[in-house]
């Protein structure tokens, strides 16, 4: 099942960290970020898409009836729900006229805000689908939100690229839909060179044009592919990626997010400003890891870190150069992490440096080989977009549950 995204946004640092706390305990919601004022409030909705904020009403720079009436009208598909110790009529009132859906009087228990959210997600659905179903009779709609993709590991070597090349490849050509992918590498990123082009622009010169970003100006720097992908290039050099700012990063994944169908991001292997604001962005976030004790302790600790950063929920785990060879097992990694794989990628080295050498996606030239039919289940999985680790712990519930019975 979908789980509710909420936004908590309250100037009390204290106020927030017991709000994630009760919310974490429920399993069909997740925290997908904060905000200390109702700006940052304004700017969050638009980079993190939530369903539900909670949203304090008196705060410093902006106060919350300001930015829920901004965000109402921006935003339409994301409801408010005030939460302040003024429980005047007064204040009910213009929380109301600013579009708020729900209004709650601090204090309040957890299942009274359980409650309110749950209530309010179900009213929203049923709101938009009928608005939904009006105006299919007057034309054709979209028929998906668009992703966004991270795809993440904690050391150099482990496969992201080869992943993002060829996954972003694959979606390309089951969904026939519109794909970009975005070499955020920002140093020594390969995605041109997987792909075989030659970029006489990249995201460094994009970031320094005059003006505001539009689709037209961004669609410019890109390079289009004969798999149908799209490409926006990593700066030429390694000096130049400190032209491109977190701040940059967020404009040009709105833009394009707004624009296609998929958007995937391939990530240099460090917990950089830029990265954490394409992870704020994600609908979606694999992390790619080989089978070495070194991976599996940066790993574990960076699980941790997506944890306290609201990301663990759409975080999916791919093991690279799966192998039973090597040592340590599947199990021992899925024990070691407490966090279970999505899926393995079997070890082919011939294959995937011949295909970065011809510049040919090895899903395109060896479509049958094993590397190629893992990689179509990771995009199947990624198309599909389900709940997997809930689904996997389920699945592993029921086999320590029959093992107990049958064992």
């Amino acid at each position: 099942m979908e789980k509710i995204k909420v936004l908590i946004v309250d100037d009390i640092s204290e106020t927030r960290d017991n709000l994630n706390r009760l919310l974490k305990l429920e399993e069909d919601i997740q925290v997908v970020g904060e905000a200390a004022n109702g700006e940052q409030a304004v700017r969050k909705s638009e980079q993190l898409l939530p369903d539900i904020i909670l949203m304090d009403i008196n705060m410093p720079i902006m106060n919350g009836i300001a930015a829920t009436e901004k965000i109402s009208l921006n935003f339409p598909n994301i409801a408010v729900i005030m939460i302040s110790v003024q429980g005047e009529a007064e204040y009910l009132k213009k929380a109301m006229m600013a579009g708020a859906r729900e209004y709650l009087v601090k204090p309040f228990s957890a299942d009274e805000l359980n409650n309110t959210i749950k209530r309010t997600y179900d009213l929203e659905r049923k709101r938009l689908g009928k608005m939904e179903g009006t105006k299919k009779l007057f034309g054709k709609q979209k028929d998906s939100k668009p992703q966004v993709i991270t795809i993440f590991g904690t050391k150099g070597g482990v496969g992201k690229t080869t992943l993002a090349v060829n996954s972003s490849t694959l979606i390309a050509k089951k969904t026939k839909k519109k794909v970009v992918l975005v070499d955020l590498d920002l140093q020594f990123g390969d995605v041109s060179v997987f792909f075989n082009v030659s970029p006489k622009k990249s995201i460094a010169e994009l970031v320094q044009e005059r003006g505001q970003l539009n689709i037209e100006l961004v669609e410019s720097y890109l390079i289009p592919h004969i798999s149908g992908v799209k490409i926006l290039p990593a700066p030429m050099r390694p000096e130049y990626s400190e032209l491109v700012t977190p701040n940059n990063v967020l404009e040009i994944l709105t833009i394009l997010r707004q624009n296609y169908d998929y958007v995937i991001i391939d990530t240099p292997p460090i917990f950089q400003d830029t990265n954490l604001s394409a992870l704020d962005m994600s609908n979606q976030v694999l992390l790619v890891m080989n089978m070495d004790l070194p991976t599996v302790k940066n790993m574990k600790l960076s699980l941790e870190l997506l944890d306290s950063l609201h990301h663990k929920a759409k975080t999916k785990l791919i093991l690279n150069r799966a192998s039973e060879d090597l040592g340590i097992s599947a199990g021992d990694v899925e024990n070691a992490l407490d966090f279970l794989i999505a899926h393995q990628m079997p070890t082919d080295g011939k294959l995937v440096v011949t295909s970065v050498n011809k510049g040919i996606p090895f899903v395109l030239s060896n479509a049958n080989a094993k590397v190629s039919k893992a990689v179509d289940q990771i995009t199947n999985m990624v198309i599909e977009d389900t709940g997997y680790q809930k689904e996997l712990m389920e699945s592993k519930q029921k086999r320590k549950l029959f093992g107990k019975i049958f064992g």
